[in-house]
């Protein structure tokens, strides 16, 4: 599977499905039934190569089917193509409604807003696996203090670099943000033919860990009500440092403007540049291209020597529709979708990197590549607002579109991120 392609559509996609497509008001309700036999219906993603997490998908089937007598579980995999139109009818109308949905996590707040997700505060409280479950991959299911699902797998960004043009020019890995700047130049005037640092102006999670790592924030608040942090003194700090790098003397504004996150790991994977900041999911995409066996993954540098830039949490989790009526099946289900033992097996099928801390721990001990990945996570993440509104402001672009205002010398850093924390405030506010 090309896990960077599937994930890298993800947020463009959780946007389509909590915006354009999701509904303004919702006639679902929670059911008052809690029937303990029939059939379970089951929304999960398809990926490209789908057939090994169906495989462990049927594994878990096949044993609560077996341990609940008189339940079927009905597992449909939904194409991505027509999977917002599938939501968008689930939530209007609980007969066509799945008891358990597989959903990207940036969708929580807006899907919880819809009222299509149940609160299963109480019930993953209970849950003995619970107490392991990564921060920031719970924060994902939290609205307003409660729970609205399981944490199906994560998903974060670290720093590719390239051991044989390093080797060649004696480079050392960078271990700040300033080297890390310096370093792509040095690649760059030593080879012409290379980005040093391929960036993306439309690479929204690859621009945010520059504005962590100076101490800024997308935005800050909780309940829905947020207001913008992009035009701190210090989220500036960081937007300067990432609008930087594009230029002539690493990635040139004309080229690297319009590239998103996939379009940067492509370049790199084609042996077009020194350095990438590409995720766990990008694994599968770079060793099938040129620089596989001239490559490694460290941690992407923070300001200071040693430390580690916050990156973005993305990733999948299991949600129950709020109109069920089997809620205790369904809770069980999740429960073993999400738990442990299933979250191991669809690393060593899918490459899934799993939310629990535990688990994770033990597969990267199996396979070195996680290392990197799992440090970034142990040394914090970060994860978008928990607010409806963030779905209208991925979707509108309001992020990138102040990174390529700058870039292209549009508008100076004050004025664009003014502008941007206007956007944002809107939608805020408009979210209620």
């Amino acid at each position: 599977m090309n896990l960077s392609v599937r994930f890298a559509g993800l947020t463009a996609l959780a946007a389509l499905l909590a915006t354009g497509c999701a509904p303004q008001t919702s006639s679902n309700s929670s059911s008052d039934k809690d029937e303990k036999t029939g059939t379970l219906r089951v929304w999960l993603f398809q990926e490209v190569g789908n057939a090994p997490k169906e495989k462990v998908v049927d594994s878990v089937v096949a044993g609560f089917e077996k341990a609940h007598k008189g339940t079927k579980v009905d597992v449909e995999y939904i194409p991505i193509d027509t999977r917002a139109q599938r939501v968008k009818a689930a939530f209007n109308d609980p007969a066509s409604a799945p008891d358990v949905m597989e959903y990207g996590n940036t969708d929580t707040a807006g899907y919880v807003k819809d009222g299509g997700l149940l609160d299963v505060t109480k019930e993953f409280g209970d849950w003995s696996e619970a107490k392991d479950t990564d921060p920031t991959a719970r924060q994902s299911v939290t609205v307003d203090g409660k729970l609205y699902g399981a944490p199906f797998y994560v998903g974060v960004r670290a720093l590719y670099y390239r051991t044989d043009v390093f080797k060649e020019l004696g480079l050392s890995v960078p271990k700040t943000m300033d080297e890390l700047a310096s370093t792509a130049r040095e690649i760059r005037a030593a080879k012409p033919g290379l980005y040093g640092l391929v960036v993306g102006g439309a690479y929204t999670y690859g621009a945010m860990p520059f504005v962590w790592a100076n101490g800024g924030e997308i935005a800050s608040g909780k309940g829905g009500s947020y207001a913008s942090g992009i035009d701190s003194p210090e989220a500036r700090k960081g937007i300067k440092a990432y609008t930087s790098l594009f230029g002539d003397d690493n990635c040139p504004a004309a080229k690297c403007a319009g590239m998103g996150g996939n379009d940067t790991i492509s370049a790199f994977a084609a042996g077009k540049a020194g350095m990438a900041i590409g995720g766990d999911f990008s694994h599968t995409a770079v060793e099938a291209g040129k620089v596989k066996g001239k490559y490694a993954v460290v941690p992407l540098p923070g300001v200071k020597s040693g430390s580690i830039a916050p990156a973005f949490a993305g990733g999948n989790n299991i949600g129950i529709l709020k109109s069920t009526s089997r809620r205790t099946l369904a809770v069980e289900l999740m429960e073993q979708l999400a738990s442990k033992k299933t979250q191991g097996e669809l690393f060593e099928a899918m490459g899934f990197l799993p939310t629990f801390t535990d688990v994770r721990q033990q597969v990267a001990r199996q396979e070195p590549f996680v290392k990197p990945f799992v440090q970034t996570l142990s040394a914090g993440t970060k994860f978008v607002p928990a607010s409806p509104a963030w779905a209208q402001i991925d979707s509108s672009l309001v992020l990138p579109t102040m990174f390529q205002e700058v870039i292209s010398g549009k508008k100076d850093i004050t004025q664009a991120s003014d502008d941007a924390a206007k956007k944002m405030n809107a939608a805020f506010g408009s979210a209620g």
